[in-house]
């Protein structure tokens, strides 16, 4: 469930570009990152940096949008939004905080979030994530200046990268605990 929260802003903003017009899809992907925002607060959980990090992006271009003499295109808009959400994972990075870690200390218990195994788990989980953001930032870089690259291949691209982070996030938790685990049941 916070996994489809956290990626709710991007599934709007990915769905209403289909559909509507940039600043259409900007402005409800800002409205859905700013609800995510509050229902974390309203439910006492910590505000999440990539939340609050898309909200700001999303209004940002928004009002540039808004203010520019010259509108962003689709693909201008899409590479600013990669940009953004890959420097806020890379500066939680930077700031020894891997954005993940907010997301895992809601999921596990007390005695987990003292182990080195669970901070280099974050770490890893974080990566994993950039290496998919900037997938998606090539991707969409790649159909800004080679004109003649087939459509679906930036969303074929942006849809495996985001999916197979998910999948990752998903799996190597479990695969660090049963290691654990593993470790822990062995004679000395």
């Amino acid at each position: 469930m916070t996994l489809f929260l956290t990626l709710a802003p991007f599934g709007t903003f990915a769905s209403l570009m289909m559909l509507s017009g940039v600043q259409v899809a900007l402005a409800a992907s800002a409205v859905v990152a700013l609800a995510v925002f509050g229902w974390d607060a309203i439910r006492g959980r910590s505000l999440k940096i990539l939340t609050g990090g898309a909200f700001v992006v999303f209004a940002a271009l928004l009002a540039h949008h808004q203010i520019a003499e010259q509108a962003l295109t689709p693909t201008q808009v899409r590479i600013a939004l990669d940009s953004g959400m890959l420097a806020i994972a890379l500066g939680s990075l930077a700031l020894r905080f891997p954005f993940t870690l907010q997301y895992a200390r809601e999921a596990v218990e007390p005695e987990i979030l003292e182990q080195p195994s669970f901070r280099r788990a974050n770490y890893i989980i974080t990566w994993v994530w950039i290496g998919a953001m900037t997938l998606m930032l090539i991707a969409d870089i790649v159909s800004t200046y080679i004109p003649s690259t087939p459509l679906w291949t930036g969303a074929a691209i942006a849809f495996a990268a985001r999916n197979g982070a998910g999948l990752f996030t998903q799996w190597y938790p479990k695969r660090v605990r049963a290691a654990a685990e593993g470790t822990a049941l062995k004679p000395a």
